[in-house]
């Protein structure tokens, strides 16, 4: 595969992805923003519960839509310059919600937060373009790590704040954070020589923005509008007429949003199905863990913590996503990026059994939490890797985004079958509806088997072959 090589004066490895990692954590740090001001919304927004969880869903599709948008506007014309967007986005919308307690400015604001997501592939692209090959491996571990650890670090910083501060503080440091990683960008990160000479496809992105649309909303909002209610129907029927046709359009288009036929290799496709398990295991772990860590002491199983103490506890897995980075990229350099998944998933299904059998104190969630990270840690650093040697330099940063949609629809997913599971196997204890402890242990083995489903999915990616440009280093 040919190589570009980036032109003017190259910043310092080291410090180059520092930079890009920590945009990484700022933008995955929008997902958790809110989480503990979920219960507070209604009453902060003057709203109903059903209308002000639009704080959390907008966030959510927003992210889902732009990542395989900005990759390919990215690969256009100019990575940097789209990472640069993407966190102006960030500030912009940040800067709206702070200044607001109206919930559909509020809405806004964080559909223009979401918008940050699509910082992630952009930085795992850059990374390609301007690194040395022997240091691709380990910055993009690095990064990948970022999508958990920003949650994970964020929840409790978050709730931190909203229990001792003003809540729109933490819209102003979220405005800080993004104004800082923009700058530091643009002292930082060149752009990118890499790019690809072609008309960005405005009707293909509306195609894809309006099917992904009607696609994740029956997914988040289903539970709560009902699965077999006229619009859940309505909406989930659009998305199947609208994105087949959208398909069909890519397929004849000269120069694609998404080239399908590149999406349909064996290694893209099955690394792109494996990304959608390993995104739900993920996050099955981010709603169940809390509520079990929270739920009253009284129903014989729940712990009865706070909410920072929750989050606090589970901090520790995204710390290990990050400490394993080298790990993740010396798998990859002796075992390639295939054997580097398949370890990634088994160790996920691990953690979740562990919690099945062992779920009595916080010291045990602690310890499935830590496995949990571990593995998805080593599954996201190899996922990227698999990507990037099976497309084109040219496509990299769209092909990357493609990959984040997947997994951001199994986190969708995830989070819809998860709480329709645990709603549905509640119990009420002092007037209050919690799930059951059966509920939990469910969750866990749902969690596992789609964990162990994305194993046997990596099963049918193809070995990678030596001349392929896939081999990275730590060194």
């Amino acid at each position: 595969m040919h190589r570009v090589k980036p032109v003017g004066r190259a910043p310092s490895p080291r410090i180059f992805v520092v930079v890009l990692a920590t945009c990484g954590l700022v933008a995955s740090f929008m997902q958790t923003l809110v989480v503990p001001l979920i219960p507070a919304f209604p009453r902060l927004l003057n709203a109903t519960p059903s209308d002000a969880s639009w704080v959390v869903t907008a966030t959510l599709i927003a992210g889902a839509v732009v990542m395989p948008v900005s990759g390919r506007l990215g690969d256009l014309y100019g990575k940097r310059r789209l990472l640069l967007i993407s966190l102006g986005f960030l500030v912009a919308g940040s800067v709206v919600s702070a200044l607001t307690s109206s919930l559909a400015l509020m809405v806004l604001g964080r559909g223009l937060q979401g918008c940050a997501m699509g910082a992630i592939p952009l930085g795992i692209s850059i990374m390609r373009d301007e690194l040395a090959p022997e240091r691709v491996g380990a910055a993009i571990s690095v990064m990948s790590s970022t999508l958990g650890v920003g949650g994970a670090i964020g929840l409790p910083v978050s709730a931190l704040v909203a229990q001792n501060a003003d809540w729109h503080v933490l819209f102003w440091a979220s405005a800080g954070l993004g104004l800082v990683c923009g700058l530091l960008i643009l002292f930082v990160v060149p752009e990118s020589p890499v790019k690809t000479p072609a008309p960005f496809d405005y009707l293909g992105a509306l195609g894809l923005t309006i099917g992904l649309v009607c696609l994740l909303l029956p997914i988040v909002k289903g539970g709560e509008w009902g699965w077999g209610s006229g619009r859940t129907l309505v909406f989930a029927g659009s998305a199947v007429v609208i994105l087949l046709v959208w398909g069909a359009y890519q397929l004849r288009r000269r120069d694609p949003l998404v080239d399908l036929r590149v999406s349909a290799r064996r290694p893209v496709l099955f690394t792109n199905l494996a990304s959608i398990m390993i995104g739900f295991a993920l996050y099955s772990m981010a709603l169940s863990f809390p509520q079990l860590l929270q739920a009253p002491a009284s129903t014989g199983y729940g712990l009865g913590l706070t909410m920072v103490q929750a989050g606090l506890c589970l901090a520790p897995n995204g710390l290990v996503m990050f400490m394993l980075s080298p790990v993740s990229a010396r798998l990859i350099e002796r075992y390639g990026p295939r054997t580097t998944l398949m370890v990634g998933a088994t160790t996920i299904a691990a953690g979740y059994a562990f919690a099945t059998v062992l779920m009595d104190n916080a010291f045990e969630l602690i310890t499935a939490s830590i496995i949990i990270g571990g593995g998805v840690g080593i599954a996201y650093a190899a996922m990227p890797a698999l990507i990037m040697g099976s497309v084109p330099v040219t496509e990299t940063a769209s092909a990357n985004g493609l990959n984040s949609l997947m997994r951001s629809v199994g986190t969708s997913t995830s989070s819809a079958v998860m709480a329709t599971m645990l709603a549905s196997l509640a119990i009420t204890v002092g007037g209050v509806s919690v799930p059951s402890a059966t509920g939990f242990r469910l969750s866990f083995v749902v969690a596992a088997g789609a964990a162990l489903l994305g194993l046997v999915l990596t099963v049918f990616v193809p070995k990678q072959r030596q001349s392929e440009p896939m081999v990275v280093s730590v060194r």
